[in-house]
């Protein structure tokens, strides 16, 4: 192997950072020279302006530097032309057409909706947590905001304001935060704009695009973040993603979990699976060993029990009311990473450990079997 081609193999392992893939899969490496200990390095980006531009260029350097008698490293950084980078998104989506939802009965991606019967419950901050302990564990993970109207994924998860995905071509990106890749209706809207008389074809075509047009790669699990009730977005995800599972998230409190059980019920009525129930701002211990119960108790199991009148649905969870939890969601850091102590992250991370132990189900899924 001659020096450029340790360079170029080196070079060509840097991940980008978006696509999560080695930039030689990508096409991206250019021509790459070395003379006297200096290593002449042609790099492509996807687009100009590139957000993760600096972050390639440095990897491509230190990768670069790495290689035994490098003691120099110039990178010429170019942009892909529109027939590479037509090449490169059709590559990325696999032999799929355009605007055609991967996330069918056959993907490999085990589907989440996390649904609540009302507002109020914590539903969102259980997602978003919920979503960093998977990808703590090492599983490719991916988070759609489908509470359109009342989206707060971006900010639980400390994705700053005004990031957006980036475009290539009719693919977009979406933004990576605490290895959770995440797309939100907040991404698109300035600093403070609210979603406004949206109805329900609009509120459809949103989520769908939100399915087809955000490039997420090949993910272990898709958790979506539904909007509390059982409005126009739970109709259109139950006819977009009919075999998705579907997590009830409720208080202790009677009138959380009467109207948790409706969202459990109406999933089921689209065919999709109620696998589970979180019990979230459950009783809480404080240091001299007392035990509150703010909300009251029993609401978690009283959902679960409403709702195994056909199929057993356990109480996967009960996550006490912390102070921590709060915290972390206003300041953009999951209390799963940020309080490794708290009693709320630890019965997080422990649903999250349970959820990745469970296989998909196969139902709709062609399964490869030959009569003979």
């Amino acid at each position: 192997m001659t020096a450029a081609d340790a360079v170029r193999a080196a070079v060509s392992a840097v991940t980008d950072p978006e696509l999560r893939r080695p930039i030689g899969d990508l096409d991206m490496v250019r021509d790459i020279d070395v003379e006297d200990g200096t290593a002449r390095v042609g790099i492509v980006l996807t687009i100009v302006g590139c957000p993760a531009a600096q972050r390639i260029e440095s990897d491509v350097r230190t990768a670069a530097a790495s290689v035994p008698g490098i003691v120099e490293v110039e990178v010429e950084v170019g942009v892909m032309t529109p027939a590479e980078r037509k090449a490169l998104t059709e590559r990325l989506r696999d032999g799929r057409a355009p605007r055609q939802m991967p996330f069918g009965p056959e993907s490999l991606t085990r589907v989440i909706l996390v649904s609540s019967g009302k507002g109020g419950v914590g539903k969102s901050t259980v997602t978003a947590n919920l979503a960093v302990a998977l990808a703590d564990q090492g599983l490719a993970v991916g988070l759609v905001d489908a509470d359109v109207h009342g989206f707060s994924i971006p900010g639980l998860l400390g994705i700053p304001a005004g990031t957006q995905p980036t475009r290539i071509d009719d693919l977009m990106l979406p933004p990576v935060a605490h290895g959770v890749k995440a797309i939100s209706i907040g991404m698109f809207l300035r600093d403070g704009e609210a979603v406004v008389a949206w109805r329900g074809p609009m509120l459809h075509r949103t989520v769908q695009q939100f399915l087809t047009d955000v490039f997420f790669g090949d993910l272990d699990i898709l958790l979506i973040d539904m909007p509390p009730g059982t409005g126009d977005i739970a109709i259109s995800i139950g006819q977009l993603l009919p075999h998705a599972e579907v997590l009830v998230v409720t208080t202790p409190q009677t009138a959380a979990s009467d109207v948790a059980i409706r969202s459990g019920l109406v999933a089921r009525q689209t065919g999709q699976r109620v696998i589970g129930v979180v019990e979230n701002m459950a009783a809480f211990t404080l240091p001299d060993g007392t035990v509150v119960d703010l909300f009251g108790s029993g609401g978690g199991a009283a959902v679960a029990e409403a709702l195994s009148a056909d199929v057993p649905v356990p109480l996967l969870a009960s996550i006490p009311l912390s102070p921590a939890l709060r915290q972390g969601g206003d300041a953009g850091v999951p209390v799963v990473t940020g309080d490794a102590q708290d009693a709320a992250a630890a019965a997080i991370r422990e649903l999250a450990r349970t959820l990745s132990g469970q296989g998909r189900g196969l139902a709709g899924r062609s399964l490869p079997m030959s009569l003979g």
